[in-house]
């Protein structure tokens, strides 16, 4: 580069700095605040910080690495319960899948998380589940499918 191209260079940086447009700028999440009051949702809230947010945001599930450093997606599915308080149950299932995303491994369940007197109102409240609860659902699910294997 010459002594020339370096001071253009120079000039159109400093310019480019001064010239950007203003931009808007979203007040910072307090996660702490935000998950102590248990409104993930209220406005300043994480918006995808659920997974019915996650996905309405992304158009796709979240994806997760467990707590035996693989990669996993997750899905709900429901079940009836054979109580007439709470008909139906709902729990998650974690796909597990290859490191190089090229296919299916194995997958692990949870146990009941949600309730409904429907399948759609069971899966509805899965679906407000924060992804640290899902989170912490997925490390538990592998720990007692890895305690299974070992017992």
């Amino acid at each position: 580069m010459t002594e020339d191209d370096r001071e253009l260079y120079d000039e159109v940086e400093r310019r480019a700095l001064f010239q950007l447009p203003e931009e808007e700028q979203d007040e910072p999440v307090d996660l702490v605040h935000t998950l102590r009051e248990g409104d993930l949702l209220a406005p300043g809230g994480a918006r995808d910080a659920t997974l019915a947010g996650y996905i309405a945001m992304h158009d796709r599930p979240p994806a997760f690495e467990g707590c035996d450093g693989q990669p996993y997606t997750v899905d709900i599915d429901t079940e009836a319960t054979n109580d007439p308080d709470r008909p139906f149950a709902a729990f998650f299932v974690f796909v597990r899948w290859a490191a190089t995303g090229a296919g299916i491994m194995d997958h692990v369940e949870t146990g009941d998380i949600a309730y409904g007197p429907t399948e759609a109102a069971a899966r509805e409240a899965a679906m407000e589940l924060s992804l640290y609860e899902i989170k912490a659902e997925l490390d538990a699910a592998i720990e007692r499918k890895r305690n299974d294997l070992e017992g």
